[in-house]
C-alpha cells in the first residue's frame, strides 16, 4: 500500500477485514497492482 500512496495502517486494515470486507477486498486489488501482480 505504500508504493501505492495509500496511508492505512496495520489497525484500520483489521478493523476493515473484519468488519467491512468488501473495502478490504479493494485495499487488497490497490495493493497488487502498485505491485504489479
Amino acid at each position: 500500500l505504500k508504493l501505492a500512496n495509500v496511508a492505512v495502517n496495520r489497525k484500520m486494515l483489521a478493523e476493515l477485514a473484519v468488519n467491512d470486507p468488501e473495502s478490504f477486498r479493494e485495499y487488497v486489488n490497490i495493493a497488487k497492482t502498485a505491485l504489479g501482480k
